[in-house]
């Protein structure tokens, strides 16, 4: 585990959601009307709906910087991570009356409306204090620091960001580098508190690594139980968009050691 909660610096935690919004604003407006209906590996969400989502998350985002903040202990990002399947259900019913309401014309229409939301969501940013990372503000399941509720909104804008690149593929989408490397970080955190110890080593390059799983805790030379991985298939695995077998199968992971199959604690997100 972390020897101490990560921290993140808040000026780089929205430079690199700020960049990743621009980077799906511009996917966004190369979208044709049959991209827009291509399915994805979310049920039965179409782009359109994926992109409708994505638009509803960054409309809520200013309303949530500004909103009384609830009394209650401050949800944690590992909390997030556990909590975040709980609502599925209501956020699949907000999205697709969303999706019909503000999402059902052609391919200019969406890009026209995704860059609403993108513009209010950036203003919203740039208001938001350096010197106030530890603010609390509301979020769905309780108060949680700006800087790591802005967090959150990475693992959203990364997550389904790759979720559009699967889906509209062959082309790999350009996500920004810090975000990418935020959200591995923690969820690599989110994994080694949810499943405490020191067992297995688990690998992220270049930007992670934590000790997690009860077992002898290693302390020098080459750990027994090794686990490394890519960080774009670390966020597959640990938000269930991909499944363990296939990552072994085409190479994307490998894992030594008789501890180190993790596939019982993934994934992550609900």
């Amino acid at each position: 585990m972390p020897a101490k909660p990560r921290t993140y610096q808040p000026a780089r935690t929205r430079a690199a959601l700020a960049a990743q919004l621009k980077a799906l604003r511009a996917a966004v407006h190369r979208l044709t009307a049959a991209d827009l209906d291509r399915p994805t590996r979310l049920g039965e969400w179409r782009v359109r709906t994926l992109v409708a989502h994505l638009s509803l998350v960054l409309d809520r985002l200013p309303g949530q910087l500004d909103a009384p903040v609830p009394v209650g202990p401050p949800v944690t990002l590992a909390r997030f991570t556990e909590l975040t399947g709980t609502v599925a259900e209501a956020v699949d019913t907000d999205v697709t009356g969303f999706a019909e309401a503000e999402f059902a014309g052609p391919p200019e229409a969406v890009a026209a409306r995704f860059d609403r939301s993108a513009d209010t969501a950036l203003a919203a940013l740039d208001a938001v204090a350096d010197d106030a990372p530890a603010r609390p503000v509301a979020m769905r399941f309780g108060p949680m620091p700006l800087v790591e509720f802005l967090v959150t909104r990475l693992v959203e804008t990364v997550v389904h960001a790759d979720d559009l690149a699967d889906a509209l593929g062959p082309e790999p989408f350009p996500h920004d580098r810090q975000a990418v490397a935020a959200v591995t970080r923690m969820l690599a955190d989110a994994f080694a508190d949810r499943v405490p110890g020191g067992a297995v080593e688990l690998r992220v390059p270049p930007y992670a690594v934590v000790q997690a799983v009860e077992g002898p805790r290693h302390t020098r030379g080459t750990p027994p139980n090794v686990v490394e991985t890519d960080p774009l298939t670390w966020i597959r695995l640990a938000t269930g968009r991909t499944g363990w077998a296939a990552a072994v199968d085409v190479a994307a992971l490998s894992a030594s050691g008789e501890r180190s199959d993790l596939r019982g604690f993934l994934p992550l997100l609900g």
